[in-house]
């Protein structure tokens, strides 16, 4: 169990913070106390001397009944406006705890139920409770300088005959208990009842006592539909004890408390989902496709608002291609990230059937207004082809991406904008462009460019300077690490400029240089697998990757000898050589292998089964005019 000072604002031990202990202070625990019961003032006392005589009959002032009436409403007013303000379970139990000691109690303990049920769950057996947090009055400085620390870091007791730390820190309820009793009915009662005297040890644990007299109420907290905790106020000898309208002050203090506890729950849980959500929509890592390096970077807008549109992909695409997406739906909730959600898996779908990017995002479009007639989305699809050294791009309505050049030029592409995704009945237009080794395509949505003091345009100015200021730091013949050059674009962000979500994805193009591939057209007839496995020895050998000679051949020739059973046109051949050995069989037949035990009598069925043994990875995917079928070895030193 943990003690919390009063005189703590934070969450932190005291022991964390010694210049809270090196602050002055003007008064001892007794007179904190004392100048506390001002505020609600115990009950009133008969006449002094000086009315002795009089003739009247000594009885309670009604003035001054009303005035400790009047500072009752006004302490319960001001305890629950500072217990409305926390958010989450941690603030709204500290703020019980500020709110009561030192002016309604000296100390307080609040126990919450353990697990805290969610909603209308149904808690969990047995009912446990857990002491949450406990604050009492601390000594001043000047009585604690002659202390040592672990003294001075001690509470004060509350009674000089009574000290109840430490309370026992787990308590099980038992049904039909003394505690369970009074958990039920709900009100708070004086901790010298008969009833709170049997249930306060259960509470607290053996052997430990309260103050005597009404110094001490057992308040249960209960939330909309159940008793989620208790709260134990208790008041030392040199204050009042607390009267009968101090029970409706600490059901008052506990009625708000437990629907803040139950409200923060729910809205713990709900961020919770949220998160999950967002999370579950976006790629645990990124891909290591050939030829190309990648980083991302995502930041909701702030974080009460976690959930956004925004997304990012990067998909392996035949022939070691490789899409790179980035979108971003209107609107900061739930639904934006559910329908975020869909548009992505539709893109991946799409990628993997190879259609054009211009094509992708007509279907997107159609999509999108099949979700409902104000789904609106931006997004820009890019492929690279590593060997080709080209980039094929389409956008809808999407900043533009800056590519970054090894010299360390900055340039906005051209790219024609198009429509929003969801507008409909309009056309995508896609550009071919040159992907020179060392450059760097940096792709984002609006939030990093577009704020409240910026517009669009000025953020891109913006964000190709800061690139081409990065780039020239690490000089003209290297590029800049990737993942510090997405750390120094968020960099860039001012404390007015997070607006919206940001979804970053920066990919360094490689390349795959000529002499790092060898490909073929194969006719579709009976000698095409041996022609393939003499091609294959020959590359190998100029590559110096002779020791992988035998299992590539007999790859090669099993793949070659499927694509001829089925192919009207002449099959491709390629190898291609980084740092893993690539091979890749394309025909112009649409259905896909399928790997199957074959029977001991059967001739064949085992060609596959050789490729899944002997090769690191291996695959088939459908394209518009047919499949590619790869597999993977690995080289020397692997």
């Amino acid at each position: 169990m943990t003690e919390h000072p009063t005189s703590h604002e934070g969450r932190q031990p005291l022991a964390a913070r010694p210049q809270e202990r090196a602050r002055p202070r003007q008064r001892d625990a007794a007179s904190a106390a004392a100048a506390a019961a001002t505020a609600i003032p115990g009950p009133a006392k008969g006449p002094g001397p000086g009315t002795a005589g009089t003739g009247q009959a000594a009885g309670p002032d009604p003035q001054a009944a009303a005035r400790r009436e009047g500072d009752r409403l006004r302490f319960v007013g001001a305890a629950t406006r500072r217990i409305a303000r926390g958010i989450d379970l941690d603030e709204i139990v500290l703020g019980l705890c500020r709110a009561s000691v030192p002016t309604f109690s000296d100390a307080i303990l609040v126990y919450l139920r353990d697990p805290l049920p969610v909603g209308d769950e149904r808690p969990v057996n047995p009912f446990v409770l857990r002491l949450r947090r406990s604050d009492r009055l601390r000594l001043s400085e000047e009585l604690a300088d002659g202390l040592t620390e672990s003294e001075r870091l001690r509470p004060a007791a509350i009674d000089p005959q009574t000290d109840l730390t430490p309370a026992a820190e787990l308590c099980e309820v038992r049904p039909g208990g003394a505690l369970a009793e009074v958990l039920r009915g709900v009100r708070p009662v004086f901790g010298d009842s008969a009833a709170a005297r049997a249930a306060l040890p259960e509470l607290l644990g053996a052997g430990r006592t309260v103050p005597s007299g009404h110094r001490a109420i057992l308040a249960p907290l209960r939330g909309r539909r159940r008793v989620i905790g208790a709260a134990v106020f208790l008041r030392g000898t040199e204050r009042p004890p607390f009267e009968a309208n101090d029970l409706l002050v600490a059901a008052q203090l506990a009625t708000h408390t437990a629907l803040g506890i139950d409200k923060a729950v729910l809205y713990g849980r709900e961020a919770y989902i949220a998160d999950e959500l967002q999370r579950t929509m976006l790629p645990d890592s990124l891909p290591q496709p050939t030829g190309v390096r990648l980083a991302s970077r995502y930041l909701p807008a702030a974080e009460t608002a976690r959930v956004g549109g925004d997304w990012y992909d990067a998909i392996p695409l035949p022939g070691s291609r490789v899409a790179l997406v980035v979108g971003d739906v209107m609107g900061h909730s739930m639904t934006s990230a559910a329908i975020m959600g869909q548009l992505r898996t539709t893109a991946q779908t799409l990628a993997g059937l190879d259609l054009p990017p211009q094509e992708v995002l007509h279907h997107l479009d159609e999509q999108a207004q099949r979700l409902g007639s104000d789904r609106m989305a931006t997004c820009l699809y890019a492929v690279y082809d590593p060997v080709a050294h080209r980039i094929t791009i389409a956008n809808a309505g999407h900043p533009p991406p800056v590519l970054l050049h090894l010299g360390g030029r900055a340039e906005v592409l051209r790219v024609p904008p198009g429509a929003p995704i969801g507008v409909g009945g309009v056309d995508f237009e896609a550009v071919e462009l040159d992907a020179p080794a060392g450059a760097t395509l940096l792709l984002y949505t609006d939030g990093l460019v577009e704020s409240r003091l910026r517009d669009v345009w000025t953020g891109i100015e913006q964000l190709r300077e800061r690139l081409a200021t990065t780039a020239r730091l690490t000089g003209p013949d290297h590029s800049p690490p990737l993942e510090a050059l997405c750390d120094d674009v968020l960099d860039m962000l001012g404390p007015g400029d997070r607006d919206d979500d940001i979804a970053l994805l920066a990919a360094r193009f490689d390349g795959i240089a000529p002499s790092d591939v060898a490909y073929w057209f194969l006719e579709p007839e009976d000698s095409a697998p041996g022609r393939a496995r003499r091609l294959a020895r020959r590359a190998l050998s100029r590559w110096g990757l002779e020791d992988l000679s035998d299992s590539v051949e007999l790859l090669v020739s099993e793949v070659v000898t499927n694509a001829v059973r089925y192919a009207e046109r002449p099959v491709t051949l390629r190898l291609l050589r980084t740092d893993i050995l690539r091979c890749e069989v394309g025909d112009d037949s649409p259905q896909l292998p399928r790997q199957r035990r074959a029977r001991d009598m059967d001739e064949g069925g085992r060609g596959l089964f050789l490729v899944n043994r002997l090769a690191r990875r291996w695959g088939a995917t459908r394209l518009s005019t047919g499949k590619v079928v790869w597999f993977e070895m690995p080289t020397r030193g692997q």
